[in-house]
């Protein structure tokens, strides 16, 4: 994924993503969320948010999850939680790590190396940034190797000036063709900050000018705030404070608009410190502090010091020398965390002037040595300075106060008359190794006046002569700075009225490209539609996809749907909602010669009415909203007209060509959508009669097979019975003649005995009969739907038949997981898993007394559960196996069974349990019955 896209590149996804669906949808929904990070986090949040629900749609989740956890680490970031943010990106980090995925794990170690660097460590950004140049270098991407290549060297650039610009000057070229914007925008702003660096504000000022247009044109809007404070910044060392605040606010109003406070707070510290050098003091303490605490969340920051910097200066400019010293020990506190030798050398300059100022003298005279030596260490002639004109001030204090308040002692190798003397000497010496640079007026004054204290008014005078001349090139370097920077002003306003004169060419094209692409983009949307109105079969399904995209498309205070009837002379209105209400208006004759639907189906066209006045509206249905504009479009396929639709409005003239031409499309749309549905239900009815008449054969297939099952062991026991009363009449008679012997009554009662035995077992066999004949058309009422274990059932119902696994020889195993809970029929599903166990006890194993069965669980998707019943048998072929649930099919014909079991079975699967039964079999090698059955069953 780009890291960074141009403005075009959002309006492409953008229009993408309205046909986009699934998957599909989930891919723009994420790349615009990321490329919105930072253009609107709002946004960004709402994307990443639809993205997420749309995750399983996705094969691989995690990597969009990861990409969409930057997203929220960013936001985080510029919110200024940096906790948060590193949290998630972090676990961004382990995701793409574990995937290979080196463009993913560069994203992270960018957010990283940022959150670092508003943390003010230095040693973190380092590595996480190196990280990052490895990933890209991985990934063989050259632009994020190049961008981490910027970032380092705008970094280096603020930590030290001179190795930065031995390092990296050269390394970049802002202008070469074909590179990427977002690149180009880093380049910038290490070159402006080069030139900051330099004295060189006037160069700075275009670059950051250039760095900004570039940063909003490639969505970074952080670096363009960035870009705008420091220009103005820049106007300010040019004494144009009037365009420095104009800049600087810019600045602000985008931080503000973009949400992030920590930014915003960065932006008015420039302006606090800006108007303390214009004298307002009172604003400049205003924003100071409301920047401090923005920037609260930023504490460990460089920015945070610098703004600390500039409140303890202007504490020293108000003469609140207790609050400027407790401001720069806080400064030195953060020295020490930052390593920055310039915020260690200010804070003990800071320390020294306050504590000066308050007369601890000793105090004020050991910081500001040191401060001295920090300097001279790292070679900054300006901050030496600065140093030395505290030291200086210190001794001349201590010369004023009556008595002293401390003694100080001198400096080693005193070379003046007095210290004070000796370190303005020092600090004069240090302005004059600087190139170009003008010895300020009151550094001079300050020397004169302690020639005059020292008495050698000679060269107190010659001093005060020098400092004249300075003030005079002073104001000559001023009036070349101030012209500098109109110079740039008027060069940045030409530029910038020519932007705006391409602006508008570009826009005009622009708008000609965006009517073209709108046509284009409404026929795909319409294209979209109309395959979801047409992918229904149910009529209602229909008529509320037709009332969904009428409404999202086109002004529609009154969207009507009129079917024609089956007499052919009315017209009925099967869906009609007003101002979200739903609308039944009377039936319509299609000679209604009143009627705007009547004429639209009579003349089988378009008909479009926008009325003049509220007196026109002679159609209007008592009771119903006043519409001024209103369109019909008969539903037509071929000749045939199937029906009307219609929208209205209250809005006068509301549907012109292109609303004409959507609706006409719906219409078209509608119209096929009606028919196929109507087709549908008319199919729907014909398979029902089918199902119907095929129910009835089956009925009185059953019934047959029943009667003819029933007819061998009633006519047995008929038989039986009938021959039974015959030989009792005849013992009868001997018995009333006394003709009946002993023998022949043995003989009878044991012919009674066996004739009543056969009778018995015949009826026997025909109530089981009878009683399997009542099973198949079992119904939901007659169990109890209730929850319970499914591990636990299962061992319960085998328990119950183990006597005949046992006493067969044969084994069953079960393997079902723990707390699987089903909400069902225990009854129906222990009576399935019974006639299971039978039937493999029955047929499966003939001649073996070592059958294995196995019973076996495992959950399906979305709330369902696979129960698995198999043994080791024989098997059914191929051809038998088509037919085992079908009523009284046996393979064991005359042996006992009735051929119900399994018919019973899918019975009570199907229609009580909500499921399936899967079978598969194979000759020799056993038979697996399937269960396929919701873990919830419909409370019905």
């Amino acid at each position: 994924m780009e890291i960074f896209v141009l403005n075009e590149g959002i309006v492409k996804l953008d229009s993408v993503l309205l046909s986009a669906r699934d998957a599909a949808r989930l891919e723009v929904l994420v790349q615009l969320a990321w490329h919105f990070r930072q253009r609107d986090s709002v946004r960004a949040l709402a994307l990443a948010a639809q993205a997420k629900d749309l995750l399983h749609f996705a094969a691989e989740s995690r990597p969009y999850l990861a990409r969409l956890q930057l997203v929220w680490g960013e936001v985080h970031w510029l919110m200024g939680e940096l906790d948060v943010a590193e949290e998630v990106a972090r676990n961004a980090l382990a995701v793409f790590t574990i995937l290979h995925d080196p463009t993913g794990m560069f994203d992270a170690h960018w957010l990283l190396a940022s959150i670092a660097a508003d943390r003010g460590n230095t040693v973190e950004f380092d590595a996480e940034l190196d990280q990052a140049q490895a990933a890209a270098q991985c990934a063989g991407d050259a632009l994020r190797e190049q961008l981490s290549q910027a970032f380092m060297a705008r970094s280096d650039v603020l930590r030290e000036v001179n190795s930065a610009e031995q390092r990296w000057k050269g390394r970049f070229d802002p202008d070469a063709p074909g590179q990427h914007p977002a690149l180009s925008a880093y380049i910038v702003d290490f070159l402006a900050f080069l030139a900051v660096q330099r004295g060189d504000f006037g160069l700075a000022i275009r670059y950051f000018i250039r760095g900004q247009e570039l940063a909003l044109l490639t969505g970074q809007i952080r670096i363009c705030i960035g870009a705008m404070t420091n220009a103005g910044n820049s106007f300010s060392n040019l004494n144009d404070h009037h365009m420095a605040l104009e800049w600087m606010q810019r600045g602000v109003e985008l931080s503000r608009s973009a949400g992030w406070p920590a930014r915003t707070g960065v932006a008015l510290m420039q302006i606090g410190e800006t108007l303390r050098l214009l004298g307002q003091l009172d604003a400049a303490q205003e924003i100071l502090d409301e920047a401090l605490v923005k920037m609260a969340p930023l504490a460990g920051s460089h920015n945070y010091s610098v703004c600390l910097t500039y409140l303890a200066d202007l504490q020293l400019a108000q003469h609140q020398y207790d609050k400027a010293l407790v401001s720069f020990g806080l400064l030195q506190k953060r020295a020490d965390a930052l390593s920055r030798f310039e915020l260690h050398i200010d804070s003990r300059r800071g320390q020294a002037h306050a504590l000066s100022c308050l007369g601890q003298t000793q105090e004020a005279l050991r910081l500001a040595n040191e401060a001295l030596s920090m300097a001279i260490e790292c070679n900054d002639t300006s901050l030496q300075m600065q140093v030395l004109r505290v030291l200086a001030d210190i001794y001349a204090r201590q010369n004023t106060q009556q008595p002293a308040l401390e003694s100080l002692t001198e400096p080693n190798n005193m070379t003046a008359a007095s210290p004070a003397l000796h370190y303005l000497l020092q600090a004069l010496e240090v302005a004059s190794t600087i190139k170009g640079y003008i010895v300020p007026g009151d550094l001079l004054d300050a020397l004169g006046h302690e020639y005059a204290r020292m008495d050698d008014y000679e060269q107190a005078y010659s001093i005060s002569l020098q400092a004249i001349t300075a003030r005079e090139k002073i104001h000559s370097q001023e009036a070349t700075n101030r012209a500098i920077a109109m110079q740039v002003r008027y060069q940045t306003e030409n530029a910038q009225a020519e932007g705006e004169h391409h602006r508008q060419l570009a826009e005009s094209e622009a708008r000609r490209a965006e009517v073209l692409q709108q046509t284009s983009r409404t026929l795909e949307r319409l294209s979209v539609i109309g395959q979801e109105i047409t992918a229904h079969l149910d009529m209602q399904a229909v008529f509320q996809a037709l009332n969904i995209h009428v409404h999202g498309l086109l002004d529609a205070s009154v969207f009507a749907v009129y079917l024609t009837q089956e007499d052919g002379i009315t017209m009925r209105c099967v869906s009609g909602v007003e101002a979200g209400q739903a609308l039944k208006p009377p039936d319509i004759r299609i000679d209604d010669p009143k009627a705007y639907t009547a004429r639209c189906a009579r003349e089988r066209s378009e008909v479009a009415i926008s009325l003049a006045s509220h007196e026109d509206a002679v159609n209007l249905i008592p009771g119903t909203l006043l519409c001024m504009s209103k369109l019909f479009a008969p539903l037509m396929l071929g000749e045939r007209v199937l029906g009307v639709m219609t929208i209205q409005t209250p809005q006068a003239n509301a549907y012109a060509e292109r609303e004409r031409f959507v609706f006409r499309s719906l219409a078209a749309y509608g119209a096929i959508a009606v028919n196929n549905a109507d087709a549908y239900q008319k199919l729907q009815q014909a398979q029902s009669q089918l199902v119907a008449r095929e129910k009835l054969a089956a009925l009185g297939g059953l019934v047959a097979g029943v009667a003819h099952e029933l007819n061998t062991p009633v006519g047995n026991s008929l038989h039986m019975a009938t021959n039974l009363q015959e030989k009792t009449d005849v013992m009868n008679q001997k018995m009333r003649k006394n003709s009946l012997d002993l023998q022949e009554l043995e003989v009878f009662l044991a012919d009674s005995r066996a004739a009543t035995g056969l009778i018995m077992h015949g009826l026997k066999t025909a109530a089981d009969l009878v009683n399997s004949f009542k099973q198949v058309a079992v119904k939901r009422t007659s169990a109890e739907r209730r929850v319970f274990d499914l591990q636990q059932a299962c061992h319960e119902i085998v328990a119950t038949m183990m006597n005949q696994i046992r006493s067969s020889g044969h084994s069953i195993s079960i393997e079902i997981p723990d707390n699987i809970a089903m909400t069902s029929y225990l009854g129906p599903f222990g009576q399935v898993l019974a006639s299971f166990i039978s039937n493999s006890l029955r047929h499966a194993f003939p001649g073996r007394s070592d059958g294995k069965m196995s019973l076996s669980v495992k959950t399906g998707p979305a709330g369902r559960v696979q129960l698995q019943f198999k043994d080791d048998g024989i098997g059914i072929s191929e051809q038998d196996l088509t037919h085992i649930f079908d009523p009284f099919f046996t393979a064991k014909i005359g042996q006992g069974g009735s051929g119900l079991g399994l018919s019973i079975s899918n019975n009570i699967v199907t229609s009580v349990l909500h499921g399936r039964i899967i079978a598969w079999s194979k000759l020799g090698e056993g038979t697996a019955l399937t269960l396929d059955l919701p873990l919830s069953v419909p409370d019905e």
